[in-house]
């Protein structure tokens, strides 16, 4: 009897199953509680397309597109999050850490610098802003970061531990000119970037959940083909090419991929921190590092966690809303000190 593998705690059926449970209750309470109080009855009238115009105005054009728009973000941040943990064996690699958050930052800064401030100089309103163009313009700078990395990495022929220091490095840096220009802009013209800058769904509409429709899907079709490189992947790039496995081409692959995800989730809710690095952890104590389980895990707990998330700064903050980047930052630390104690 192989004893030791009689000690790998096996997941329990009803993992999964739960999860999904989770999710429709998390939607739901989403869907009907908010600042504005509406009687279930009137909510569910909205949703088949009767009811007041008042409450339809409420559930179908602003509740609804910011919690399907926090499911697609969260998803995608959770993901993001596994894929680099996977590929550079670091355990508290996300986003930020490769420089994507700090990459769309920066571009966003500097693009409504450039068509708020210098075009306008005089112009104090955000209603002026450009603000639908601000998701791909942020997705824009997090993958010209993914690229610096992704050159330095392979030129310089890093391990995975350096790249993830130079993605610190990078970040950093783009993190550092970001501040240098809101710094330099003046303080009546910088909510919207201050407000991005936090993680937010205030005022996310249809558009923005279509904006990251494509990205989720296209991220879900490519699964089923990295799945095997992936699980090489955790392994050092001399065994994992002992198995046959192209170690250049399908790390980059992967890497483009979790880019693309991350970079186009900033861009359009800004970058919301610990999602992409505490929610793998989370689905691997619960998977019990069952791999197979771990991704569907970390899909789910991605929409859980943005969509409690969002839910508790409306509550919390009455009208004064307080954004989720605040909020998982805050409920993040807690499992992040915890993480680190289990970390070698």
């Amino acid at each position: 009897m192989n004893t030791k593998a009689s000690t790998v705690r096996q997941p329990s059926p009803w993992v999964l199953p739960a999860v999904l449970t989770l999710v429709l209750i998390s939607f739901l309470a989403a869907v009907f509680l908010g600042i504005v109080d509406i009687p279930a009855r009137d909510v569910l009238s909205a949703l088949t397309g009767s009811g007041s115009p008042e409450a339809r105005s409420i559930i179908l054009d602003i509740r609804l597109p910011r919690i399907v728009t926090g499911i697609l973000a969260g998803v995608q941040f959770a993901l993001a999050g596994l894929l680099l943990q996977t590929i550079t064996r670091n355990p508290l690699a996300d986003p930020s850490l490769m420089g994507v958050s700090q990459g769309a930052t920066l571009t966003v800064t500097m693009f409504l610098l450039f068509t708020v401030y210098l075009a306008n100089p005089d112009s104090h309103s955000v209603n002026e802003l450009p603000i639908a163009w601000l998701p791909p313009a942020g997705m824009v700078g997090g993958m010209i970061a993914g690229g610096i990395i992704y050159l330095l990495a392979f030129r310089l022929d890093l391990s995975p531990i350096r790249i993830t220091l130079c993605g610190i490095a990078v970040g950093a840096v783009m993190h550092a000119l970001a501040i240098g220009l809101i710094a330099g802009w003046g303080s009546a013209r910088i909510e919207i970037i201050l407000e991005w800058m936090s993680g937010s769904f205030y005022a996310r509409t249809w558009d923005h959940a279509l904006f990251l429709l494509p990205f989720t899907v296209v991220g879900f079709a490519m699964l089923p083909l990295i799945y095997r490189p992936l699980v090489l992947l955790r392994f050092d790039a001399a065994v994992a090419r002992s198995f046959g496995l192209s170690y250049r081409r399908q790390f980059s692959l992967v890497l483009l991929l979790s880019c693309a995800l991350a970079a186009s989730a900033v861009g359009a809710v800004g970058p919301i921190v610990f999602v992409g690095l505490i929610v793998p952890h989370l689905a691997r104590f619960l998977a019990g590092r069952h791999f197979p389980l771990v991704l569907p895990l970390t899909i789910v707990l991605g929409a859980v966690i943005v969509t409690l998330g969002d839910l508790i700064g409306r509550l919390a903050g009455g009208a004064e809303e307080i954004p989720i980047g605040v909020v998982t930052a805050v409920t993040g630390v807690p499992v992040l000190l915890a993480l680190l104690r289990k970390i070698p």
